[in-house]
């Protein structure tokens, strides 16, 4: 089939909003309809997985349609072409979609069951587990690479066809981490070893593992698989940054694999690669930076490279004030570990109900996909795949596995149910609200593109270590105590309250990547770097941060401030350069809330006397936590705890520069972090007056002076929003906004502000 004609977008240079449509999962006389429907949507592009278990014939062959209409892909791309529609082509290896053995063809899992790979204590679990540099797993994912390839090649948009873009693999390291299962394989083991034997020396890697009676001896390589899978308690912290760092080498150095085929087998560099990101869990984003912290290097140079698009996968359901935090640092820490220019977005948006397992017990607003479209928009993303956008059904497998229904797919026959076009063609009762969004983003796409997110005054600090916490050895209370730190205090801080009140603040944060080591340079001391640092950080990144703060940098600490690097070791480079004294952690006993902590125990915060008024107008509040800090001479107190009167959020000088270390979970409170920020310097571009809290102001510019103001109402209440710059109101009554909807206002060179758009509810 010759290649359409079509004039598609650039991943790179537009911005693209896509849907998800499975054609394997439709009959193809039902792929006109839904496609059709996608173009009434406003989506420009479709994008879809490319199975090679459901391509994959019983004799180890591929059909394309030759022998089965519904995997006609060639005339599916066509199909899109016709109507001017873009595609995002995503052939795996591994896809996932719910699909049986994750998408691989099951002519590899039983010709070499070596590929399985053992993980804590030698077991090996029956998910699809693998070494992905294994021999024989490559050999067998290149034979599929060989077959799709070229026929998508020969579809690309640099040769007239819809192809715009080309996925590689998919949620790499996501089910090792969802299971706990690392690859312990004897292959992987003896590289991981030999490596670091390599960079350190053998005497430092013996001195590190040979401890607690261990069997590990460096000098025999037979010993380093088995004490590895079971490590004692004073191995189990070098394991764990060892193993972990180790990793992410190995995804990169997989994605540079399949990279370097897909352009070897046509996909030139004109068509851009992608890698999509996991994370989200429980129906929250806050773990997401985990899979972040995983796969960054696979779009790095070091592994495919800097022209890859990274895309997140969101599964949040509504956007709430409670969730804000998580997908708020989701986006800007995604941003903060590309290169400049380089594009980022999601090509898993969810836009459904929620309710995957036909329960009906989650039911996401209808204005829930508009909301959080607009923020990420907001902070920069400029490809948004809709997943899914329809639904359909899982075929019959081309032979009985004897598995329950012999189908592709473990969820039964239908597929996609919570999606706005159900399996049957019909429309959800949230569809009309998604399409009048997509098409409101459509009709302004040029502009949105155009204009990105202005450099904020404040910068959240992402570690990625931090979020290296995908493996835990089961036997090791040890871990299970330093991974329930990191996940307690990192990112966004205790009870995520920095990022919240940040992000509702005004300030509308980016981020940036602290495994940089010329990030604090670029970076500057023209902005303040808010920092949750956690009990460990690494003293190479401590004595970065010192030194920044000394030529003029300015910084906030959130939470407990770090006296540890990830090995357990003391590490204080940071607390002494500041002459800060730190006592015991008083503790509620209750992490998220205070309201039932243990009686006589909860810790309670009052705002210091600073000269003759208080560091910020409040009362005294009950935390979760605090921690007594003695600042040096010169310091400044600025909260205390009320029990014993000891500090506990300090101010104090450094060289040039100004740290604020907030150790305790202050509350949620607009004039604390105002009065914490104020003292830095700090203040938002666009300050906002409002009677009700929760709305998430962001401006934006475009080169030819065109500025943005996005204002979304996360809160389920209405707002009425005064919105100011540099003194002046951006319009002349105030901005109505209902319950969760958002707008964005703009402003043309030598005009006033209008609002062009309404996106959510009704007004």
């Amino acid at each position: 089939m010759a290649p359409q004609q079509l004039s598609a977008p650039s991943l790179r240079d537009d911005l693209v909003v896509s849907g998800e449509i499975h054609y394997w999962r439709l009959e193809p006389h039902e792929w006109a309809d839904r496609l059709d429907q996608a173009v009434a949507t406003g989506v420009t592009a479709i994008a879809t997985y490319v199975p090679w278990l459901v391509h994959e014939l019983p004799d180890g062959g591929f059909d394309f349609g030759e022998r089965h209409p519904h995997l006609d892909l060639e005339r599916y791309l066509g199909m899109c072409a016709e109507r001017g529609l873009a595609v995002v082509a995503r052939p795996g290896p591994f896809v996932m979609a719910e699909l049986k053995n994750e998408g691989l063809g099951y002519s590899v899992l039983r010709a070499h069951p070596e590929i399985r790979c053992p993980g804590w204590d030698g077991v090996r679990k029956p998910e699809t587990m693998i070494d992905y540099l294994h021999p024989a797993y490559l050999a067998a994912a290149r034979r599929w690479y060989e077959a799709v390839v070229p026929l998508l090649a020969k579809h690309l948009a640099a040769r007239g066809g819809p192809v715009v873009g080309v996925q590689l693999d998919n949620e790499i390291g996501m089910l090792p981490w969802v299971t706990n299962s690392p690859d312990l394989s004897d292959a992987t083991v003896t590289d991981l070893v030999g490596r670091l034997v390599e960079a350190e020396g053998a005497a430092v890697v013996q001195a590190r593992y040979a401890v607690g009676g261990s069997s590990f001896d460096v000098a025999a390589p037979e010993t380093w698989a088995p004490a590895l899978r079971s490590p004692n308690e004073e191995q189990v912290l070098a394991l764990h940054r060892d193993l972990g760092r180790y990793t992410r080498g190995r995804y990169a150095r997989y994605a540079r694999t399949l990279a370097g085929w897909a352009r070897e087998l046509g996909v030139d560099e004109r068509t851009p690669l992608l890698v999509n990101v996991h994370g989200c869990w429980g129906g929250r984003a806050t773990m997401f930076p985990l899979g972040i912290s995983q796969l960054s290097r696979t779009w790095s140079a070091e592994g495919a490279g800097t022209d890859v698009i990274p895309g997140s996968d969101l599964y949040i359901g509504d956007l709430t004030l409670d969730k804000l935090p998580g997908f708020w640092v989701s986006n800007a820490f995604l941003a903060a570990t590309c290169a400049p220019g380089q594009p980022y977005g999601s090509l898993e948006f969810e836009v459904g109900s929620g309710d995957y397992g036909e329960a009906l017990d989650i039911s996401s607003g209808p204005e829930a996909g508009a909301l959080k479209l607009q923020v990420a928009l907001a902070q920069g993303s400029t490809v948004v795949n809709y997943y899914m956008l329809a639904g359909g059904r899982n075929p019959m497998l081309f032979e009985p596995v004897g598995d329950g229904n012999d189908r592709v797919a473990f969820t039964g026959e239908r597929h996609g149910f919570a999606a706005p076009i159900d399996p049957e063609g019909r429309l959800a009762p949230w569809f009309a609200g998604t399409a009048r969004a997509t098409r409101a983003v459509r009709d302004q796409a040029a502009l949105l593109r155009a204009a990105r997110p202005e450099t904020p005054p404040v910068a959240l600090g992402f570690v990625p270590d931090h979020y290296m916490t995908e493996y835990r050895y089961p036997g090791s209370a040890r871990e299970a105590a330093f991974v329930a730190e990191l996940e307690r205090f990192r990112g966004s801080g205790p009870r995520e309250i920095m990022t919240r009140a940040l992000v509702t603040g005004g300030y509308a944060p980016d981020a940036v990547d602290l495994a940089d080591p010329g990030a604090l340079a670029r970076f500057g001391t023209g902005r303040v770097l808010a920092l949750a640092p956690t009990p460990y950080l690494d003293g190479d990144l401590q004595e970065r941060l010192v030194e920044w703060v000394r030529s003029g940098g300015r910084l906030l600490l959130s939470g407990p401030l770090p006296q540890h690097d990830l090995l357990g070791r003391p590490a204080t480079a940071l607390v002494d350069a500041l002459g800060l004294e730190v006592g015991v952690r008083d503790e509620s006993g209750l992490h998220a809330m205070t309201y039932a902590a243990t009686p006589g125990r909860t810790p309670f915060v009052a705002p210091a006397r600073v000269g003759s008024s208080p560091a910020w107008d409040g009362a005294e509040v009950a935390v979760g936590f605090a921690q007594p800090l003695v600042p040096p001479t010169g310091g400044t107190v600025l909260a205390r705890l009320a029990r014993s009167g000891e500090p506990c959020v300090v101010e104090v000088g450094l060289g040039s520069g100004t740290v604020v270390a907030a150790a305790a979970d202050l509350p949620c409170l607009p004039q604390v972090w105002d009065a914490l920020l104020g003292r830095l310097g700090a203040a938002p571009a666009v300050a906002v007056s409002s009677d009700a809290r929760g709305l998430v102001v962001v401006p934006c510019a475009a080169p030819d002076g065109t500025q943005v103001v996005h204002v979304v109402n996360v809160a389920p209440w209405q707002a009425q929003a005064e919105l100011e710059r540099d003194g002046r109101p951006l319009l002349p009554a105030p901005l109505a906004l209902p319950g969760r909807t958002g707008a964005w206002l703009v402003r043309r060179p030598g005009e006033r502000y209008a609002e062009v758009a309404f996106l959510g509810g009704e007004r």
